[in-house]
Formats: structure tokens, C-alpha cells, sequence
């Protein structure tokens, strides 16, 4: 089984960005789950949200606890809380960051990959400039990161799953996953 965690803020989809990870993970025969956290359920909170993968049946129902990878769709909450708790040694770590990943003081034991969703949301005219919507984004960069799951899929998983903006939130996604940044990778 592989588990994924996704840190954010409310109103920046990391629920969305679970529930299109899983749609697009079933669409290539995985067995997935998707579901959130909430604290304070408000605008700018800290948000987790999860998706589970195996090749059978889920029986697990729990939150993870030692996820295989992170996605962390707003860099403040790596100085907020320890978005690393129990993230599994050389698990990936993919941020929203216009920073190169080799400024993030992370352990070593971790892999670190960053990519510039907020520009590529704004681009895209997906939220605003003050508050862009980035998870199509970083799924397309988490798809090329750990090569999970395949671009197409999260991108058919997106035309699906997305109320709004449907292609908009497909060509970010395929944006990030040319510009993403992480070791052993170059955009």
C-alpha cells in the first residue's frame, strides 16, 4: 500500500487535490480511499488531506500517519507544524515553492521536489493573485516526481473531478509536470 499526505491551507484544494489523485489512481486499476482532516474549519486553516493506493481492497480506515509521500501546497506550514511526521525515509516531499528544493532545511533522508504553483494557477487564471487554487498543479508535478501515476490519467481525472475550469486546471497540470524541480530531475 502506498499512502500519501497532502498539507494545505483551506481554500486551496488539497481536499480536491486528494479526491482527483484517487479518481486518477482507480482509472489505472488501483484500489484507492480519499479523505480529509479538518481543525478549524475555516478560510487559510491548516488542511490534511489523504489518499490511500494498493493493487486490492482497502480495508484500512484510518488517518495516515506514515505516509510514503507529502504534498505541501503552501510552504508556510513547513515552519507551522512538522509536515514531516512520520514520512517514510526517502519518501517525496513536493512543494509549492518558487524556491529551489535545495533551500528547504529537510532532513536528508527525505526527497524534496518544488514547483511554482502559484504562478502556474495565476497564469491560468485559477483563484486569484492573492489566493490561487494550486492543486491541479501540484499534481502534475507529483505525477512526474514519483511517476505513480500518469499524467494522463490525472489529467482526465481532473476534466472529470473539476467543477470549474476543467481545461484550465488540465493545462496547469501538465505546466507543473514539465517544471517541476527535484533531485534527479531537471524541468
Amino acid at each position: 500500500m502506498i499512502e500519501i499526505r497532502i498539507h494545505g491551507r483551506g481554500g486551496q484544494g488539497a481536499v480536491v487535490a486528494s479526491q482527483v489523485l484517487a479518481a486518477a489512481l482507480f482509472q489505472e486499476g488501483k484500489c484507492v480511499q480519499s479523505f480529509p482532516t479538518f481543525g478549524v474549519e475555516r478560510r487559510g486553516a491548516p488542511v490534511a488531506a489523504f489518499t490511500r493506493m494498493d493493487d486490492r481492497e482497502i480495508r484500512l480506515r484510518c488517518e495516515i500517519y506514515e505516509p510514503d509521500h507529502l504534498m505541501v501546497l503552501d510552504p508556510t506550514l513547513i515552519e507551522a507544524i512538522d509536515v514531516t511526521t512520520g514520512l517514510k525515509e526517502n519518501g517525496w516531499i513536493v512543494i509549492n515553492s518558487d524556491k529551489h528544493f535545495g533551500e528547504f532545511h529537510l532532513p536528508s533522508k527525505f526527497r524534496i521536489a518544488t514547483v511554482d504553483a502559484n504562478a502556474i494557477a495565476v497564469k491560468h487564471n485559477l483563484g486569484t493573485r492573492t489566493a490561487p487554487i494550486v492543486n491541479t498543479a501540484i499534481l502534475g508535478a507529483f505525477s512526474r516526481i514519483t511517476e505513480l501515476v500518469s499524467i494522463e490519467a490525472i489529467v482526465a481525472a481532473v476534466k472529470e473531478e473539476v467543477p470549474l475550469n476543467p481545461e484550465e486546471n488540465a493545462a496547469a497540470c501538465r505546466e507543473a509536470y514539465e517544471k517541476v524541480r527535484g533531485q534527479n530531475i531537471t524541468p
